[in-house]
């Protein structure tokens, strides 16, 4: 148990000499030499990291009865609670909604699973994603500031063409 006793600083309680936050060789902000913050995953700094986004979702497929589809799509609010607002007929819908995620591209693969996660559970139709756009939260309001998008037709809810 001398100098060459390994130290574990990743758990709690794991160094004698460190603690479990900082390593021995970091300093005060958690930064090691040469610059380097340890890695950190706690809930709290994944939300400050991560970004807002405006997704447009676009769906389409067979002609779906009117009152099914409403239902679906309402069901679908209710599981996914960042819904904003969706439109659709008989043969397609488009869902808009913000989304939490540190990156476009995240942002992008949980809007692409988002019919397909909720398909069953909300009784959705088998479309299929035909469209998709993902824009930051200061690019969406900067095309509505500009006059370059409009904001949707109705804010929440769920609504005919």
């Amino acid at each position: 148990m001398g100098k060459g006793r390994v130290v574990l600083t990743s758990i709690p309680g794991g160094g004698a000499e460190g603690s479990a936050a900082t390593p021995p060789d970091a300093d005060a902000s958690g930064a090691r030499p040469g610059g380097h913050a340890r890695p950190s995953s706690s809930a709290a700094e994944i939300g400050q990291r991560a970004r807002i986004w405006h997704v447009v979702l676009n769906v389409a497929g067979r002609v779906t009865a009117l009152p099914a589809l409403k239902r679906g799509l309402e069901q679908l609010a209710h599981e996914h609670p960042p819904f904003l607002t969706a439109r659709y007929a008989a043969d397609h819908a488009e869902i808009r909604y913000w989304e939490q995620a540190d990156t476009l591209q995240d942002a992008a693969a949980l809007a692409l699973r988002l019919w397909g996660e909720h398909r069953v559970s909300a009784e959705l139709p088998p479309w299929e994603v035909v469209g998709l756009e993902v824009v930051d939260r200061p690019t969406y309001h900067q095309r509505i500031a500009e006059g370059f998008a409009e904001p949707p037709a109705f804010l929440g809810g769920v609504h005919p063409y």
